[in-house]
């Protein structure tokens, strides 16, 4: 309970979000339930329920265990460095588009009858943002590259595994965090607001010609 606390005290969004997929994912394995249903998305919904583009994202294979368990370990230990960084709001906001813009990218690239669950576009999303970073600070970032190569060929490699819900969460992650890194200024942070907005728009506007 006291690494709990600590968590919420120090990354509050961070914590809030790994309870919220944990929570989600035993009320997704509870007998008879029917959550799995009403969250995943798969393209042929877009039109109908395009919220699941958004959801889809916060619940995982109720019969995998690992699956939570591993993004949600991922999803803390990136936190862990981004939400500091960037604060709360702008650490949600980049995790929220990376998720549409994973499903974005299963939209344009996916089976459309295929249903896709699973927090990994956030996670590539905040693996892209944390490469951006480095970059910005002008650390070494040739470690993220491999990481991101090999997180990118495992999805390819392994039948199940939304590749392209990874592409569409690293490109939308790249895209928030890159802007961050541009308008940090402290008379720049409308223009930042903005431009998270006009991201959001482009993802919609391709959800709704593709769809």
């Amino acid at each position: 309970m006291g690494f709990v606390r600590t968590a919420f005290k120090q990354t509050p969004a961070t914590a809030a979000l790994v309870l919220i997929n944990v929570v989600l994912w035993v009320g997704q394995i509870l007998p008879g339930s029917q959550l799995t249903q009403y969250l995943f998305f798969a393209p042929l919904l877009t039109q109908s329920e395009p919220w699941r583009m958004i959801t889809a994202g916060f619940v995982h294979d109720p019969s995998n265990p690992l699956h939570v368990l591993l993004n949600m370990y991922s999803v803390f230990i990136f936190g862990q460095v981004l939400e500091p960084l960037l604060g709360r709001a702008r650490f949600v906001a980049l995790y929220l588009v990376a998720i549409l813009g994973g499903s974005v990218a299963v939209l344009f690239l996916g089976d459309p009858f295929t249903p896709v669950v699973g927090a990994s576009g956030a996670f590539f999303g905040l693996m892209a943002a944390y490469f951006v970073v480095l970059k910005s600070i002008g650390q070494n970032s040739r470690s993220m590259v491999g990481l991101i190569a090999i997180n990118l060929f495992i999805g390819f490699l392994i039948p199940g595994i939304s590749w392209q819900g990874h592409l569409g969460g690293l490109l939308a992650g790249g895209a928030v965090a890159s802007l961050y890194a541009n308008t940090r200024g402290s008379n720049q942070q409308t223009a930042q607001k903005i431009g998270v907005l006009a991201i959001v728009a482009v993802f919609v506007v391709l959800a709704i010609f593709k769809a």
